[in-house]
Formats: structure tokens, C-alpha cells, sequence
């Protein structure tokens, strides 16, 4: 016997990503879903990706800095070489995240009490203490590159704005943003598609660049498959492997995606849309943009000639685009991409880290308690002050740090999958629990055997 569903009212209250949706709506999606579960394949592919979200979410989320320095200089020190990176580390992450949706949508329990009861409490506490510390990590790289961008514009337009200013605006505009959630629906859904819309200009632009550009698709091909090139320019080939794994798939993201599928009010009847949702909406995104990111880099980077080492600036790597769009509006573009990307990770960092507060200490939404803990990596605006020449290359360690602190919460989905307890019925039983129980021990396995070679090298 598993555990009675929680309310999930408030699971949806306390996720604060959208408001909840209709009871009856959700009553008459359920049985349209099991309807569609007993037709042919072609329709139930039609029938979900129409209601595809959660996966969306995840990609978007993942497309910030991160993604965007590893897959940057990826393709700007090796060329098309490392082009097997990105879809590796964003296939473990599906393997995991569709054993965490079968979880979440068969028994309906909040995953942090979940993993605490049944896989053992630390575990769970292993698992939020990495997504405050992730949170707080990841944020420095952020400022980094969105006062950078900042900076940049400025120039162009003949402003000189010192670069405090700068990061403690983008601080102001994000803790706004963040307070929003769950007060102003309507301003958080307009932000995000503001953002989105951004996001994906910069990738339709690489994507403008990879066509204007002299693209050897044999060497792209011969790109996605796994091999680690010698290193180049001092700068060992591991390192960036390591940091696009862990851009990929963050904890942070491990911790948010099984509570939107329950702010979403999905259950047992949607559990075959989140995998397809997972393909669709996280995967096949994911991949598009970091690819076109490397082969961008490759083709104008690259294929000049100029070494870009790890003291690069945002505008040095902006000539990725203003090599073929021209040296203003190819910045201008670059500039707002890599902005968009950085911002929306800022303010996604102050939710999580609020989010676990009040998921773990019992924090109400809204109170001091609950948007203190939201400001927790706040300080990381201070590093344009503190640390004035910080590069870009910055957001490449943090993706290695933040990794280190993924294997421990994948094997504790790893035990729930196999615990009875929890699944009770809805536990993988004969091929299907070995299939699924080997593929997630092998996602963490090529996690550890990456952290560990790119340990040896230190």
C-alpha cells in the first residue's frame, strides 16, 4: 500500500509556478489521457505533445549560463570534437527524470518527504542542502556574465556605467521578479515569455551563423560521437566534458521538475505525456541549442585561428555572432541572449532556494522567513565589486562543482525505484525493473567516472 495522495492544493501553493489549475479540467484531462492510452501510437504522440510543460520548463531553465560558457568554449577551443557533450549529459538527466516522473505521478507524494521516509533522511537532506548550495554557486557565474552583458550594451550606446551599479540593478529587478511568484501570475508569465523569446532570438541566431558560415557537417557528424580530443591552448578537453555534463542536468532542476508535475495537478493518467514531455519539451530543445552553440563557436571562433582562453570577456566571445551579423547588431543580439539566460537563472535561484525553505522548515509563501531564504545567494551580486575581471570561463568550474553534488541525490531515486514500500503496485517488476534499475545506475555511474578522471587531472 502506498501512502493517500497529499492535497495538492497546496503542493501548488507551495511550488508557486503557476495557479493551480481547474478540478473538474483536470478530471476531464485524466479521462481523455486513459482514453488515449488505449489508442494508436501516432494519436497518443498528437494528444500529448498538445499538452506538453513540465518539460519546457526544465529546458529553459537549464539554457542559462552555464550552458552557455561550457557549449561556448567547447566549440571555440575544440572545434566540433566535443559535440557529444551536451545531448550525453541531457540523456543521463532524462533517464533520471523519467524514473522521478513514474515516482511523483504514481504515488502523489511531496519527493522531499518521499526520499526522506522511504530512501532514508540523508538522503533528502543531502538533496536540498545541494540545491541551497548549488543555488548559491551557481549565482556568481550569473552576475559574471549578466553585468557583462550589461557592460557591453553600455559601450555601445557610449554609456560607461561602473559595474556594481550594473549587478546590484540586475538584483533589484530579479528580487522583483522572484516576490512576484504566486502574487502577480499574470507579470511572472509575461517575464518568462519575455525571456523565453529572448533565449531562443540568440539560438535562432547561431543558428543564422551556422548557415552563413563554412559548417564541414562530416566533422559534425563525427562530433557526436564520444571521444576526448587532446588538449588544446592549456586547456585539457576533461575539464570541459565535466562541465557540460553538469550544465545539463543541475540539482537545482532535479529538485523543482517532480513538484511542477504536481503544481501541474498530474497523476497517474499523465504519466505517459511526461515521458513524452521529457523527449519533446527538454531533450530535443536542449540539444538543438547547445549543438548549434558548438558549431557557432566552431565555425567563426575556432576556425579563426585566435586562441580564446579562459580570460575571454563577453565581448570577445560576442563575435560569435558579430563575425556574420555585424560587429553592433551581433553583439547587441549576443548581449541580450546571454542576458536573458543569466537573469532568468537569478531569480530561478532565489525561488529554489525559497522553495526549499519552505518545503523543509516549514516556511509559510510570502512570510520574512520564506523570502529570506530567498535572498540567500543575494551576496553573489557583489562579485563585479569584489572580483572586477572575472571572465566568463567562471560559469566552467561551477558547473564541475555543482556535479559533485548530483550522484548522491540520483541514487536515492535509484532506492525508491526499487523500494516496494513506496511504488508498492506501480513498482517496475521482472525486465522492466532491471532495464530501468541498469540505466540509472549507469547515468551515475559516467557521472562518477567523468568527476573522477577529471579529478586525476588536478
Amino acid at each position: 500500500m502506498t501512502a493517500a495522495p497529499p492535497d495538492l492544493q497546496s503542493v501548488r501553493a507551495g511550488l508557486r509556478m503557476q495557479r493551480p489549475p481547474d478540478p473538474q479540467q483536470l478530471a476531464r484531462e485524466a479521462q481523455w489521457l486513459e482514453e488515449l492510452d488505449r489508442g494508436p501510437f501516432l494519436a497518443r504522440l498528437r494528444g500529448w505533445l498538445s499538452l506538453s510543460g513540465p518539460g519546457y520548463l526544465q529546458s529553459a531553465m537549464t539554457l542559462g549560463a552555464g550552458t552557455a560558457t561550457s557549449s561556448l568554449f567547447a566549440g571555440a577551443m575544440f572545434g566540433y570534437d566535443l559535440l557529444w557533450v551536451a545531448p550525453l549529459g541531457m540523456v543521463l538527466g532524462v533517464v533520471m527524470f523519467a524514473a522521478i516522473s513514474h515516482q511523483t505521478l504514481s504515488t502523489g507524494l511531496r519527493p522531499l518527504p518521499a526520499m526522506a521516509r522511504y530512501a532514508g533522511r540523508p538522503f533528502a537532506v543531502l538533496w536540498a542542502a545541494g540545491a541551497l548550495i548549488a543555488s548559491v554557486v551557481w549565482h556568481v557565474p550569473q552576475y559574471t556574465l549578466a553585468t557583462g552583458s550589461l557592460d557591453d550594451l553600455g559601450k555601445l550606446s557610449g554609456l560607461a556605467v561602473p559595474p556594481i551599479v550594473l549587478s546590484l540593478t540586475v538584483l533589484a529587478a530579479a528580487v522583483a521578479i522572484t516576490f512576484c511568484y504566486g502574487s502577480s501570475p499574470r507579470l511572472v508569465r509575461a517575464y518568462e515569455r519575455a525571456l523565453k523569446w529572448m533565449v531562443w532570438a540568440i539560438v535562432v541566431s547561431l543558428g543564422w551563423v551556422v548557415m552563413r558560415t563554412d559548417t564541414d557537417w562530416g566533422k559534425v557528424l563525427a562530433g557526436f560521437v564520444p571521444h576526448l580530443p587532446p588538449d588544446r591552448g592549456g586547456t585539457s578537453s576533461i575539464t570541459l566534458v565535466v562541465s557540460g555534463l553538469g550544465a545539463a542536468v543541475g540539482i537545482n532542476m532535479v529538485f523543482l521538475y517532480p513538484y511542477s508535475l504536481l503544481a501541474r495537478g498530474w497523476g497517474r493518467a499523465h504519466r505517459g505525456l511526461a515521458r513524452c514531455d521529457l523527449i519533446g519539451g527538454m531533450l530535443l530543445p536542449y540539444v538543438l541549442a547547445t549543438s548549434l552553440m558548438v558549431i557557432a563557436a566552431a565555425n567563426t571562433l575556432y576556425a579563426s585561428g585566435e586562441p580564446v582562453g579562459k580570460g575571454a570577456t563577453v565581448q570577445a566571445v560576442g563575435g560569435v555572432l558579430g563575425q556574420v551579423l555585424g560587429p553592433v547588431a551581433g553583439r547587441v543580439m549576443f548581449d541580450l541572449g546571454i542576458l536573458a539566460m543569466a537573469f532568468s537563472t537569478i531569480s530561478l535561484h532565489m525561488v529554489v532556494c525559497g522553495f526549499v525553505a519552505s518545503e523543509w522548515f516549514g516556511c509559510a509563501i510570502g512570510s520574512r522567513a520564506h523570502r529570506l531564504w530567498s535572498l540567500l545567494p543575494a551576496p553573489a551580486c557583489l562579485a563585479p565589486l569584489v572580483w572586477p575581471s572575472l571572465p566568463p570561463w567562471l560559469g566552467v568550474p561551477t558547473n564541475i562543482v555543482c556535479l559533485l553534488l548530483l550522484p548522491t541525490t540520483y541514487v536515492g531515486f535509484l532506492v525508491l525505484q526499487c523500494r516496494s514500500r513506496y511504488l508498492g503496485a506501480d513498482r517496475p517488476r521482472g525486465w522492466r525493473l532491471v532495464v530501468q534499475v541498469a540505466a540509472m545506475a549507469l547515468a551515475i555511474a559516467v557521472i562518477v567516472a567523468a568527476l573522477a578522471a577529471y579529478l586525476a587531472t588536478l
